[in-house]
């Protein structure tokens, strides 16, 4: 059912900055080497030496792992060295909040937070993040005590051996986008209510659509576990006696859409997960995995405020 998959690409285009420029000095996590060519810098090195490594204004020591800035930029795949300097100059780059300009600065990629024109930049090397089309009758379990398929051994055939977490569950019938990641704070917001991180599905059900119907699923339906509503609803097409419609909400109760659609009089044949957030399922094929790309990655943080 080919109408039932996003028509859009799967990777969204970077946004334009919008970060204001800034004069803040560098954050704690961001330290200046000795080799900084700025006048602060200059009128260090006339001065007699110190016994100790260098120190930045705040008095904070340089460690033994802290990289220059622009080197850290270019091994995320931001820009290149000189490009990334370029952005620093401009007031684009922020450290721990704080908007940099200074070259120089030397920070620890484990633990400072640097975002380029408002988009969180992945420093660390070991962090997966994937997107997954799951198929119909496929656990979205690592494994199963029953032995039945699950997307643990799609993840070893495909050799991920690295332990993910999924963002959100998929029941055994649905089928569509599924996140995985070995980044747990990510995960968290991204699946927790609180945070509000929208997901859009496409559903198969009995038609003819009543024109009231997405009005009564805005304003919620009374299910066992309490009202769920929608956040928006849309029929999108009829095939016969068919019909397939968008639903789009943040919760992430069990079975929540087809079991909200069941009470409204509108049993669910079929079920694909099209977008979480920002990132679209697009063209994938069934079964495959693929790698989020940088953009993506970016704001999925942006959602939950990372």
């Amino acid at each position: 059912m080919a109408s039932m998959t996003s028509e859009r690409g799967a990777g969204p285009r970077a946004p334009r900055s919008s970060v204001p420029r800034s004069s803040s000095p560098p954050s704690a996590a961001a330290r200046v080497s000795a080799g900084s060519s700025s006048p602060r810098s200059a009128s260090r090195a006339s001065s007699p030496r110190s016994s100790g490594p260098p120190a930045d204004a705040a008095g904070k020591v340089d460690e033994p792992g802290d990289v220059r800035l622009q080197k850290v930029l270019s091994a995320a795949g931001v820009a290149s060295r000189r490009k990334a300097e370029e952005l620093i100059r401009s007031g684009r780059v922020r450290v721990d909040g704080i908007v940099v300009r200074e070259m120089g600065v030397r920070i620890d990629p484990d633990r400072a937070v640097v975002h380029v024109d408002g988009n969180r930049v992945i420093l660390r090397q070991d962090l997966v993040y994937l997107a997954l089309n799951k198929m119909p009758g496929m656990l979205s379990t690592l494994s199963d005590s029953q032995g039945r398929p699950h997307i643990g051994q799609l993840l070893a055939d495909w050799g991920v051996t690295t332990r993910l977490f999924h963002v959100g569950r998929l029941d055994l019938d649905s089928e569509g986008l599924l996140l995985l990641t070995n980044d747990g704070e990510l995960a968290h917001r991204l699946t927790h209510p609180s945070f509000g991180v929208s997901k859009t599905y496409m559903a198969e059900v009995p038609g003819p659509i009543p024109r009231d119907l997405g009005r009564r699923l805005r304003a919620g339906i009374e299910l066992d576990d309490g009202v769920v509503a929608v956040d928006s609803f849309d029929s999108k097409d009829v095939l016969g006696g068919r019909a397939v419609v968008e639903v789009v909400l943040h919760e992430g109760r069990k079975h929540v859409v087809r079991r909200m659609l069941s009470a409204a009089g509108h049993p669910v044949s079929r079920l694909v997960r099209t977008q979480i957030g920002d990132v679209q399922l697009g063209h994938q094929r069934p079964g495959t995995l693929r790698k989020l790309n940088p953009v993506e990655i970016a704001l999925l943080y942006r959602a939950v405020g990372l």
